[in-house]
């Protein structure tokens, strides 16, 4: 390679300029960069809110590129295809990226790597989207953790490197290949009218994290394990949906973190013990795949899950007659995102209650979540429904009233998505007619459903049902003997 052999930098996940490995790797050649974003198989079948979402990150990302003297390449294709297209437009002999855990992203990883490998091309991968790699955490005995806090415990007081700094100059190609328009790919096209909706309630690029990790970390951190679970509180980060697109590290967070706990702030070890859950979410998807679309626990497979139908749709709706339930799915549909306790309460609802299968859940939580990740997603349903590991015990039903009480105590975080439950609503819950589908036809002067189903009811249905699945696994074993 001469110093004029460019490196192609394939971006994903990872819309930043600071503590960039792959990045930093690409620059520290002194060889052109050409950054390049592919919406292939993995972008297309993103759910509508995640896909609008990440159109909005690439748009920022190739502005701040812009500002650097550099530019965001955009193609569309077969990732393998593209690359392969741009190697011999502009004589690159080198590709770098963030590594992906997900089965599909390590699936498609493998066979770029191990066929560009024999094209000739020198390809790394790097890590970035992790404090740790999967396979450098492991139990005494060499296996992978199935239960969180050991995990905690076993990674709290590892030495995490500093992040890296913002490149000062991204060196670029004598001549740029041609770039799609990023408004042709329609990345918001499924949002329909809801995106002017979830528009105003998101915080978009680099600089907006950093933002939201200062604030937090100036007013919120010291409050964090006291207040987090209350829902008519704002006393989380909010870094969820930049992190889902690799807007900030989670090794700058965890440095930050770190640094307001010798501050004096007890409570930031709770927070960075969530950046911790997350690292989780991913050991678990490497280790066992199934964790993203089958039981992780395969006792499970048997359980007679319901499946779609009208109260399905009702939880979809934010109509279930159960207000802190229904008030979540709005804040879901206006915003893109969803407190995490309510999180908690709706898929314990949907699953426990309403005993229908944790996917169905899932795959709504896809379609709106701005904050859409493949592993936090699947492990938070599959914890909630009993079926995945470390999994809340299949007794644990919560009671979505007594929750409400106890992290709502005066309807503030109802009131404030319930349109019905007051004469004059106010524009939180009137933006939910707005945002959803024309086709629900539902109006704020509706009148509150009743509740789809007695939560007594729903909760002795639940634990009947899963005595006779125990039951009937005991006698499956007895039998195969």
């Amino acid at each position: 390679m001469t110093e004029t052999t460019p490196t192609i930098l394939w971006l994903r996940r990872d819309l930043r300029l600071s503590d960039h490995p792959a990045l930093h790797d690409a620059c520290a050649s002194g060889q052109p960069v050409i950054p390049v974003f592919i919406h292939d198989d993995e972008v297309a079948t993103l759910g509508a809110a995640p896909k609008w979402r990440l159109g909005l990150g690439l748009a920022h990302m190739a502005k701040a590129l812009g500002e650097t003297g550099s530019k965001l390449v955009l193609r569309r294709g077969s990732a393998l295809d593209v690359l392969r297209a741009l190697v011999a437009e502009t004589g690159a002999r080198r590709v770098v990226w963030t590594r992906g855990y997900a089965p599909g992203q390590i699936s498609r990883d493998t066979d770029v790597k191990s066929a560009l490998k024999a094209d000739g091309l020198e390809v790394q991968s790097h890590p970035g989207l992790l404090l740790f790699e999967p396979w450098d955490v492991a139990t005494k005995d060499g296996g992978f953790y199935k239960v969180y806090t050991p995990m905690w415990r076993s990674v709290r007081d590892r030495d995490v490197a500093s992040p890296l700094p913002t490149p000062t100059h991204i060196p670029a190609p004598k001549a740029w290949p041609d770039s799609d328009d990023l408004d042709d790919w329609q990345m918001g096209r499924a949002m329909n009218r809801g995106a002017a909706v979830v528009a105003g309630h998101i915080h978009v690029g680099e600089d907006a994290a950093r933002g939201r990790l200062g604030a937090f970390l100036a007013h919120r951190v010291a409050r964090y394990k006291s207040e987090r679970d209350r829902l008519d509180i704002d006393a989380c980060s909010g870094l969820s949906e930049n992190l889902a697109y690799g807007e900030i590290s989670p090794r700058t967070i965890w440095h930050a973190g770190w640094r307001a706990l010798h501050e004096g702030h007890a409570q930031a070890e709770d927070f960075l013990k969530e950046l911790v859950w997350r690292e989780f979410a991913y050991h678990l998807i490497y280790h066992t795949p199934r964790l993203e679309a089958q039981n992780w626990r395969p006792e499970w497979d048997g359980f007679p899950w319901q499946g779609e139908g009208d109260a399905v749709q009702a939880w979809r709706q934010g109509r279930t007659g159960i207000e802190v339930v229904d008030a979540a799915m709005r804040e879901l549909y206006v915003t893109g995102r969803m407190h995490n306790r309510a999180r908690m309460l709706v898929a314990s609802f949907l699953t426990k209650h309403l005993l229908v299968d944790w996917r169905l859940g899932r795959d709504w939580f896809a379609e709106c979540l701005v904050d859409w990740d493949p592993a936090s997603n699947a492990m938070g349903w599959q914890w909630v429904a009993g079926s995945g590991p470390d999994a809340a015990p299949y007794f644990r039903i919560f009671n979505p009233d007594t929750q409400a009480q106890k992290f709502d105590p005066k309807a503030a975080y109802r009131k404030m998505w319930l349109a019905e439950a007051s004469r004059t609503p106010p524009e939180t819950a009137l933006a939910f007619y707005d945002a959803c589908p024309r086709s629900w036809n539902l109006s704020p002067k509706d009148t509150r459903p009743s509740p789809i189903i007695d939560l007594k009811d729903g909760r002795e249905r639940a634990l009947a049902a899963y005595k006779d699945h125990r039951e009937n696994q005991k006698q499956e074993d007895m039998a195969h003997g």
